[in-house]
């Protein structure tokens, strides 16, 4: 064996090797003290992180698998938290899975603050069941506002549709009193819009009058996504830039479509948050590219269950949102808003 003039003699080959493992191993732990930086904090996008609690379903487009993935297309970093998570959406015969309570909630949270995650530039909130999760949703608003006081919550008050409640009587409240003062932007339909504003809706007037009583509660953006007024189908939105001043107020008139669909609301709130951060100044713009978005997206669900040989009108349709990308990315504006005088 070789003589070395600093140590004598050349070590074997295996106890070479094994310091070598030795030493990669105390790199690799020291490697793992020191995490690489989290890029959605360092290296932000210009449109913004989200923070989504709404409901999950394995299969099928509803609550946060129809709003993660157009909200990605439009450039954001989403994190999605799993209000429920079931098999598949509430309208099949069965369905199984689990319900998270607000205790879990914020457990989720505090893990998030104890690794320093927790700053969002938007909260998206879809339907909620119980009035303990959404005070802990409340909650939430206050922990993340107090690291991102700019922070714009969006809020899709799920409570019904055409007369019935979905959730129990004492969430609407809760709602009232709550959850709209600290709302950014809300996104009820016709009934929801009914019951936080107490106004009855059966005219255009009645629906900008009720965006009033919104504004004066507190959220500056208010788009009732639909109203039925004498068999048309509208969405009037409204824009309040200062408090008392008076708002800019639209409509766009929207076409019905003799279906129904799942997912469709989550999905129209999501893609108004995402065009109105990229247009903060005109909500109308805003509108005009998400109902063009949808209502692309409805018209080749539409299309592709009718090319299966199925009765579109015999059972809810669940939206064809993958095949739809690119009219979520770059949607041609078919529906313009026209503004109220």
């Amino acid at each position: 064996m070789l003589k070395s003039v600093f140590i004598g003699r050349i070590q074997p080959k295996s106890q070479i090797h094994s310091f070598s493992i030795f030493r990669l191993r105390r790199s690799i732990k020291k490697c793992a003290m020191a995490p690489p930086p989290i890029l959605a904090l360092a290296l932000p996008s210009e449109t913004g992180r989200v923070l989504s609690i709404q409901s999950h379903t394995v299969q099928g487009y509803v609550g946060n698998k129809s709003a993660v993935f157009p909200l990605q297309l439009l450039g954001y970093d989403v994190d999605p938290i799993n209000s429920v998570q079931f098999s598949n959406h509430t309208g099949y015969p069965t369905f199984k899975g689990q319900v998270l309570n607000g205790e879990q909630l914020w457990d989720l949270i505090n893990g998030l603050e104890a690794n320093n995650l927790l700053y969002y530039t938007h909260l998206l909130t879809g339907y909620i069941g119980s009035v303990s999760f959404l005070n802990t949703v409340l909650t939430v608003v206050d922990k993340l506002r107090s690291i991102n006081p700019g922070l714009t919550y969006v809020c899709d008050p799920v409570l019904g549709d055409e007369g019935k409640i979905y959730v129990p009587q004492e969430l609407i409240s809760v709602y009232r009193e709550k959850v709209v003062p600290v709302a950014s932007m809300l996104t009820p339909n016709q009934f929801e819009a009914e019951l936080l504003s107490g106004l009855r809706i059966v005219s255009e007037q009645d629906g900008r009058e009720a965006c009033n009583i919104l504004h004066a509660a507190g959220p500056s953006k208010v788009v009732i996504t639909s109203i039925n007024i004498d068999g048309n189908l509208l969405l009037i939105g409204s824009h309040q830039e200062e408090k008392g001043q008076p708002p800019v107020q639209f409509r766009i008139s929207i076409p019905k479509i003799p279906a129904y669909f799942t997912g469709t609301g989550d999905l129209m709130t999501a893609l108004l948050l995402g065009w109105s951060n990229k247009y903060p100044e005109n909500l109308e713009k805003a509108a005009e590219l998400s109902v063009s978005s949808l209502q692309a997206l409805l018209a080749r669900t539409l299309d592709d269950y009718t090319k299966a040989g199925h009765d579109c009108q015999s059972s809810s349709l669940e939206i064809r949102l993958i095949q739809s990308q690119d009219d979520i990315r770059n949607p041609e504006i078919k529906y313009k808003a026209e503004i109220y005088n």
